[in-house]
């Protein structure tokens, strides 16, 4: 199984009561992004996989198409230095 097998899906792993998760999907719905949330609590082979890899264990993970965007950190990193609009195919 690919982590996102659809090259222009965003995909959001996430877990539950998780405000890393919470600001992440805020900036995606504030930049109009359309993207998938995937709850990984109850299923903890795709946590494995998530984890195999990215090699992180934290949540969220921000995946767009097969590429590993990063996690919270990282998205509002690359939104400070003009990059994520792009990433994210977004005009």
């Amino acid at each position: 199984m690919q982590i996102n097998d659809n090259k222009e899906n965003i995909v959001v792993y996430t877990t539950a009561y998780c405000p890393y998760c919470v600001r992440v999907m805020g900036l995606l719905e504030k930049k109009g992004a359309n993207f998938q949330q995937v709850d990984i609590d109850d299923e903890p082979e795709i946590s494995r996989q998530i984890n195999q890899v990215t090699r992180q264990s934290t949540f969220p993970q921000v995946f767009v198409g097969d590429r590993y965007i990063g996690n919270c950190d990282e998205l509002f990193r690359l939104d400070r230095a003009g990059e994520l609009d792009g990433l994210l195919g977004l005009k």
